[in-house]
């Protein structure tokens, strides 16, 4: 599984790249701030929803700690996608919130 540091993620987000974030965590984790630009969609509903997603973007897979967001990762790899986890999750994460 491809892996980001969350610096590596802000350094992305600074320059102006396009990054395709989804963040895993529940309603109630996301409603206390999430990467801007990050879409939500918990990680109970990725099986049911991953036929929303494009093939042919990269996503970056956020949680609190990389647990789930791997899980999802794994997931996704199974079915064609390409998908990379924010390594520390949220809890690393220093840059700005939502």
């Amino acid at each position: 599984m491809k892996t980001i540091q969350p610096e590596e993620l802000q350094a992305k987000l600074d320059a102006g790249e396009t990054v395709h974030m989804i963040d895993v965590r529940e309603s109630d984790e996301v409603a206390n701030g999430m990467i801007p630009g990050a879409q939500h969609l918990p990680l109970g509903l990725v099986e049911f929803k991953h036929q929303e997603l494009d093939k042919s973007k990269e996503y970056v897979m956020i949680c609190r700690s990389g647990g789930r967001s791997g899980q999802a990762c794994q997931f996704l790899e199974s079915q064609g996608f390409d998908v990379t986890n924010l390594s520390g999750g949220m809890l690393d994460w220093k840059g700005q919130v939502q």
